[in-house]
């Protein structure tokens, strides 16, 4: 009993770090975030511990974790219009290039 309620801890703060590390500086995502991640885990408080769907969950929520981390990237757009990564994140580098109307419209 006492090893599943460490793991669910364990998802939920694991959810909050990469909440915090990727929107850090965004005081609306962060908040925002950390409400829905909450809510989240208070929805399945009651999972009986070690059943499959509670397996499911913790899952899910590791899933969650590495997604928020790796797949969602906070930009600033610079002054040439582009969008620039912040330096601290792992994607930190990257530029993306907004398409101008002239190939938009050539893609229609």
């Amino acid at each position: 009993m006492a090893a599943a309620a460490a793991e669910g801890l364990a998802a939920y703060r694991a959810v909050l770090r990469a909440a915090r590390r990727t929107f850090a500086g965004d005081q609306l995502m962060l908040q925002e975030s950390a409400v829905e991640i909450r809510r989240r885990f208070e929805d399945h408080r009651g999972l009986a511990p070690g059943s499959d769907e509670a397996a499911r969950v913790l899952a899910d929520a590791r899933e969650a974790a590495h997604f928020i981390t790796y797949m969602i990237v906070q930009a600033t757009r610079a002054p040439s219009g582009s969008f620039v990564v912040k330096p601290e994140s792992i994607h930190a580098g990257a530029t993306l290039e907004v398409p101008s109307e002239e190939i938009l419209s050539k893609l229609k």
